[in-house]
């Protein structure tokens, strides 16, 4: 039998939305592992980031793309450690992680999509928002009372605000992905068990006390409608350019390849390559050359 290599880690069919498939999230296995054991998938990982690392190099170099890796997820799926295990090989100075909290007034002055505009990678750079604009139909749409404070005019408010917002991002990405920008979007999908164990450790653990707010149980009363509300935002804004990726969850080792392997095959589509250099200026190097050979004779 062939080995494996942590690319066989994807499994389109079962983790990637095709656009305008509708999406239940039942239908979606959190606890799925394609077929890999826990110590394999690590191995495979470090290979991975090994990968990424290079390719980050070459993109960083020829300064065309930005990549934009957008998690989103319901409490405790994981999104803080697969950033750090998936993106511990980069170069710090090429990858900038933005966490999005409770917008600030200044924000509140403004557009919701303007705070997450000014925080878009730069050319050559890597882009992560843990949590992102898509809160605004997530949280927002649980609580819609969230949206008396954006001062928004009359007529925009409604029930056509969701529908609205979904045509504004996906309007948002598109643009960017014209403009060089690669969106890649990861939902981690955690079951309410895995969750409800992950929130007993953080209890149980005083390292962990810090992760976990009373807050967080509570919000466990609204688990359907969270749901929900990510159904409608990935079944409307999964598109060609922009397609969502659901990614099990309740298995961290396997969520950390995954994502990994999703990001290196993006990466691998963009045909990167190092920057060609012209003549004269090879030319300046070989003289370059020269002059510190004879330096150490």
């Amino acid at each position: 039998m062939e080995s494996k290599s942590f690319l066989d880690a994807l499994n389109p069919d079962s983790m990637v939305v095709k656009p305008g498939h509708p999406v239940k999230l039942k239908e979606f296995d959190p606890g799925f592992t394609g077929g890999f054991k826990k110590k394999e998938a690590k191995d495979f990982l470090q290979d991975g980031i090994e990968q990424l690392a290079k390719y980050q190099d070459v993109l960083y170099a020829q300064n065309t793309y930005a990549l934009l890796l957008i998690f989103q997820a319901m409490d405790a799926a994981g999104k803080d450690s697969t950033i750090k295990h998936v993106m511990s090989g980069v170069n710090p100075q090429g990858c900038q992680v933005v966490s999005f909290k409770q917008p600030s007034e200044e924000e509140l002055d403004h557009d919701y999509l303007w705070r997450s505009s000014k925080a878009l990678p730069r050319r050559g750079n890597i882009g992560i928002f843990n949590r992102s604009y898509y809160e605004e139909v997530l949280i927002v749409r649980v609580h819609p009372e969230i949206l008396n404070n954006q001062q928004l005019p009359d007529t925009v408010r409604g029930p056509h605000i969701w529908q609205q917002r979904f045509e504004e991002i996906n309007n948002f990405e598109e643009y960017l992905v014209n403009n060089g920008i690669v969106v890649l979007k990861f939902f981690l999908n955690v079951s309410k068990e895995e969750q409800r164990q992950r929130f007993l450790k953080r209890i149980n653990r005083p390292d962990k006390n810090w992760k976990f707010s009373v807050a967080d149980a509570k919000e466990r009363r609204y688990w359907d409608d969270y749901r929900a509300a990510y159904e409608a935002a990935i079944t409307h804004t999964s598109t060609d350019w922009a397609p969502w990726h659901v990614i099990p969850a309740d298995h961290k080792w396997f969520t950390r390849l995954a994502v990994a392997s999703f990001i290196y095959q993006k990466l691998q589509s963009l045909d990167l390559a190092y920057p060609e250099l012209e003549d004269n200026h090879l030319e300046r190097l070989q003289e370059a050359k020269v002059m510190l050979e004879k330096e150490a004779k």
